[in-house]
This record gives structure tokens, sequence and C-alpha cells, in this order.
């Protein structure tokens, strides 16, 4: 019976597992996970502990990158949409969009011309409508390939989310345009990075599916550490029974309530958490 018997640790990828912000924007290789975090997660996993990853990466997108990760616990992936076991090579879980989300999208591809989004599917098949620079970045760095399209509409379903990708003033009133629509309620608007905004269904945030696996797992929710650094992460942070942010985190999570700030990620922040719940599970968890 290992020390971390019975705990869940769930770590966001892009900037808090591995800092990958410089080649999104510069169109670079994908950085490796540090020794550093490595070692840590293996000690975690030895003494009991179950660790996933919280991405709001697709299926396709973190695919290639899953074996790369020392993970002995299901992945929560487009943002909180799925839960997805690797292992197994199925999905344990979903929450995606309506058929209808099309037709409610037409009026703000409509509204602003040329609009760039990448649409995600529960398969390997990315769609993206009106690539830019960023998005060729982001598909670089994701190491995905896309199909393109004239029109949201055209886009098969089921669709797990939608990820836009405007930028600057534009990005801004993209963001206000869709949260004033009539509809906005009925989904999850969030930001999920400086020039991301996605929508998925009611309740398919990181927050509820973080949640789900716990209960899959028979976790306690005091026994839920999490660990992120944007706003897609802060559902999971309230949820958590120990949540952390690194240093390189936007400032609405390093102010969320119970949040305890971590070293930069860049600074192997998940090794030093860990080396944290050392002192939070001196003895087995059950």
């Amino acid at each position: 019976m290992g020390k971390f018997n019975g705990v869940l640790l769930a770590s966001d990828y892009d900037n808090t597992l591995v800092y990958t912000e410089d080649a999104l924007l510069s169109g670079g290789k994908l950085p490796p996970l540090s020794r550093e975090n490595r070692e840590a997660i293996e000690y975690f996993m030895a003494e009991g502990g179950i660790f996933s990853v919280a991405t709001g990466r697709a299926l396709p997108s973190f695919a290639p990158i899953a074996p790369t990760i020392p993970m002995n616990g299901p992945t929560i992936l487009f943002n909180g949409a799925a839960i997805y076991d690797f292992s197994q090579a199925r999905y344990l879980a979903t929450a995606f969009l309506p058929d209808g989300i099309r037709e409610l999208l037409a009026p703000v591809e409509a509204a602003f011309s040329g609009l760039t989004c990448e649409i995600y599917h529960e398969g390997s098949d990315i769609h993206i409508l009106h690539p830019n620079e960023l998005t060729r970045n982001h598909m670089h760095l994701t190491g995905s390939s896309a199909i393109e399209l004239s029109s949201i509409e055209q886009a098969p379903t089921p669709i797990s989310k939608v990820l836009f990708e405007e930028t600057g003033e534009r990005g801004q009133a993209l963001e206000q345009y869709v949260r004033s629509m009539p509809w906005a309620e009925d989904f999850e608007i969030v930001k999920s990075g400086k020039f991301f905004l996605e929508i998925t269904a009611k309740g398919a945030t990181k927050g509820g599916m973080i949640r789900r696996l716990a209960e899959l797992l028979g976790v306690r929710r005091e026994n839920v550490c999490c660990v992120g650094d944007h706003l897609n992460d802060i559902p999971m942070l309230a949820f958590a029974g120990h949540a952390f942010a690194p240093q390189n985190a936007v400032e609405a999570v390093r102010q969320t309530p119970k949040v305890e700030l971590l070293p930069d990620c860049r600074e192997s922040a998940v090794a030093e958490l860990i080396r944290r719940l050392d002192g939070v599970f001196p003895r087995n968890a059950e």
C-alpha cells in the first residue's frame, strides 16, 4: 500500500505540465516532458497514486503525446467533453455538442467574415475554417492535420467542441458577440489560451469531468489534486480537494480560492507539486 493510494492527480498539459507557448507562437518543436516532472510522476504512481492529464486537446492531437507521458489514469480531453482511456483505446464518458450547434453558429460566422475556427469530433478528423498563421502553428504544435471547410454548416456531427482562433480587437469582439447570443447560457464558453475561445456542451468542463473521473475511480473529493494555468482550468481547481497553479498561470487562476502557487511551468512545477503532496499525505490516503 503506497502513501498515495486513493489519490488522483490531474494536470493540465499545455503550459502546466509542459511549456508550449513559445512553440505555438513560433511554429517550433514541442518541448519534451522535463526529467524532474517525469521522475516525480513515476514516484507518485509507484506510491499508489493515479496520474491523469486534463487537456483541451482533442484525441488526435493528444494521442501522439500520451505515450510520452507516464500516466496510469484515463485522460480528460476536449476541455472536458470526454474521458478517454488510452490503455483500452475507448471513451469512458462523453458530453458532445448537440447537432443544432451548426445552425446556432451560422450568425456568428456571418457576422465575422473569414472567421477562423477548428471543429473537433469524437474520432481523428479535425475540420478547420479559414485557417490563419495561428491555426497552422496550432496544427503543427499538436501534430494534427485537418480538412478545410468553407462553412461551419459543412462540418459533420457529432461535434465535441468548437475552437475559435481570432486575435486582438477582433478576438475580443468575437468573444463579446458569442457571449451575447440568446443561446450562450446553454453552453460552456471559455477562454483556453490567449487567443482561443472554446464552446462545449453545458456541463462539459474540466470540473465536470474530473468529478465523473473521480467517481469512476472511486476517489474521494478530498483526495483529488488538480493543477492548471488558464481559465478553462478553474472549474477543476474549484472542485479539487487540493488545487495548484504554476507561477505562469493567468491572474484569474492565481486568485482562485484555495489555489496554491507553484514555480513556473518551465521550472518543473508538477515535480514541486508532488514534493508538497509528500507532506499532505504522510500515510496511506485510504
